[in-house]
């Protein structure tokens, strides 16, 4: 649990930084790292999908998954019941900022395999490696949504203790195929992400995060 608790530090040290800075930024400058940050994550998405997408043994899996997933997001209406939360103990844009970095923080390619790898090898590499993405991540996102991204590592480091103590308990059981089928997924929510920050496509994103258990139960069901 080394790796996520230098994680979630790393996020808890750059919003705290970012927020600092927040009222010392001008708006262009503002402007332009949110800029920089829909690209960003934009292209974070498409990596995922381009390294893992062909590799797939399940091509259509995660059209159904994202399918039935955003039905079941939508009819939970996850997205504004998330907003309403986080609004009623902030002021602003908090709630876009915040589901931004839980998406960018726990859907990537790092922190599902990250503590995977230090459950059954002990190798850090991944994420140590995140945590310095993260913490960069974090102070960008708090010069404009400010300390409340913090609340994004504790979400983290609940997200990868549940894979690490997981992968530890199934260290025979852990599917690649699975892996790699999230990962598609994750990627998509992370370019949607990065289309509702620069304002091409407000995306719900929210709501198809049940996408994600999508393959989890047809894995479930298939072995």
């Amino acid at each position: 649990m080394l790796g996520t608790i230098f994680n979630t530090m790393m996020i808890i040290v750059g919003s705290i930084i970012g927020s600092i800075f927040k009222n010392g930024i001008k708006d262009e400058y503002h402007q332009i790292l949110m800029q920089a940050m829909g690209l960003a994550a934009m292209g974070l998405g498409i990596n995922a999908l381009v390294q893992h997408l062909p590799s797939s043994k399940y091509p259509v899996l995660f059209i159904v998954s994202l399918a039935i997933g955003g039905l079941l997001g939508q009819k939970l209406n996850l997205e504004s019941k998330f907003n309403a939360l986080v609004n009623k103990y902030s002021k602003g844009n908090l709630a876009e900022g915040l589901s931004t970095a839980i998406l960018l923080f726990c859907i990537g390619s790092l922190s599902i395999l990250g503590p995977i790898e230090a459950a059954l090898k002990q190798d850090y590499t991944y994420l140590l490696t995140n945590g310095i993405l993260d913490g960069i991540t974090s102070f960008v996102l708090a010069t404009t949504f400010g300390i409340g991204i913090a609340v994004a590592g504790i979400v983290l480091f609940l997200w990868q203790g549940s894979i690490y103590l997981i992968a530890s308990l199934m260290e025979n059981s852990i599917n690649n195929d699975l892996l790699n089928e999230l990962t598609i997924i994750g990627g998509i929510l992370i370019l949607a992400s990065g289309l509702s920050i620069l304002g091409i496509k407000k995306c719900n994103t929210l709501n198809l995060l049940p996408s994600l258990i999508i393959p989890i139960i047809v894995f479930l069901f298939i072995h």
